[in-house]
């Protein structure tokens, strides 16, 4: 396959547009990848031509940030790679402080995912989920004076309400702060909601959306089906978990199943590899992160864009995937605002008004012969 690059966000920063999530190194969870597992998933990744890894504290108790760390360095990557790691969750059971988006935490977090790394500074650094408590006023300041001092690039949000992102960025706009160039979030044929507002924001303001569990924690990887009842894979394990993430199993997301399945069938490709492709496609996004236990697992997520599924065939996807837009949405659709502009076709631009910028083709030859 041959790897494209994007600008992230507003930033000048180049991914590419499958990035590879490390949670899966290590196996402290009881489950996930091996050492030499893991480190041949990164060989498979850096040769397809990614450069956009993503990693955070908590994974595996920091042994996905060392190992990350340790098998960049040794092939000599750390120019080319883009690493992208999270803080916000604790690691010190009664201590209140050794978690949260607070100053003090942002700073102690910081300093150990770099000594993890075993680098001296974070290409993109984010934080991992809301704590509803810290202002966003202290969280932006405390990630500027990171970009200043040198020890972080770009800054990202991870797991937050649309509005705290709006106001984190504002904030940004307002005080001259690093302003926010990604948003990590979940979203898969099964889980669309980000599409009502984050897409939105983030196509507007300047954050592109990396997309975690693109296959809905493997529901979408066609081993799971609602009449089973054994241990098809690490989801089966979550059936009556109250963790909102792992809660997959409904007649909707059946329904998104066997529709998948047929799909992937007519375009002779795996399940996993259109649910990839869709996501990776779909406005907004920036880049899809991909998750792996086995190497032949992220070999098969590779080819994910190496094809394009046909209009007909994504409405059908489209279609069966689609839950009806929440209030204010349903009011923003064509049968209302239609009365706003009094039946006249109205629109932002027109079509080709800000062509896409893509360079490609071949280097100028600056020598004689």
């Amino acid at each position: 396959m041959t790897m494209t690059y994007y600008t992230l966000g507003n930033s000048g920063l180049r991914v590419s547009r499958l990035a590879l999530g490390t949670m899966t190194f290590g196996t402290e969870w009881g489950w996930g990848a091996d050492r030499e597992t893991a480190r041949a998933m990164i060989d498979a990744y850096v040769e397809a031509g990614g450069n956009f890894f993503d990693t955070a504290d908590l994974y595996t108790g920091g042994t996905a940030e060392t190992w990350l760390g340790e098998f960049i360095a040794e092939r000599g990557l750390r120019d080319k790679a883009v690493i992208a790691t999270k803080f916000t969750f604790n690691a010190d059971p009664g201590n209140p402080n050794a978690g949260g988006n607070g100053r003090k935490n942002l700073l102690r977090a910081v300093d150990a995912s770099l000594k993890r790394l075993g680098t001296d500074y974070i290409d993109l650094y984010l934080m991992h989920v809301w704590d509803g408590l810290t202002p966003a006023e202290e969280v932006m300041r405390t990630l500027d004076d990171l970009v200043r001092a040198g020890k972080i690039r770009h800054v990202g949000l991870s797991d937050v309400p649309a509005w705290y992102a709006a106001r984190a960025q504002t904030i940004a706009e307002l005080r001259g702060y690093e302003p926010v160039s990604a948003l990590q979030l979940e979203y898969s044929l099964a889980e669309r909601s980000v599409e009502n507002e984050f897409v939105p924001f983030g196509t507007r303001h300047g954050a592109g959306i990396m997309v975690w569990s693109p296959l809905a924690s493997g529901l979408l990887s066609g081993k799971y089906r609602p009449t089973q009842d054994g241990n098809a894979g690490r989801l089966d394990g979550f059936r009556n978990t109250t963790h909102p993430g792992f809660q997959k199993f409904t007649d909707r997301n059946w329904a998104i199943v066997a529709e998948l399945e047929k799909v992937a069938a007519e375009l002779g490709r795996s399940m996993p590899q259109v649910a990839v492709n869709w996501a990776a496609t779909q406005p907004g996004i920036a880049t899809v992160i991909l998750g792996a236990t086995k190497l032949g697992q992220l070999q098969d997520n590779l080819a994910a864009l190496d094809f394009e599924i046909p209009a007909e065939l994504r409405a059908r996807l489209d279609t069966v995937s689609k839950t009806p837009p929440p209030f204010p949405y349903s009011f923003f659709g064509s049968e209302i605002q239609a009365r706003v502009t009094g039946g006249a076709v109205t629109g932002d631009k027109p079509s080709g008004y800000a062509p896409p910028l893509v360079v490609e083709g071949a280097a100028v030859s600056i020598t004689s012969n």
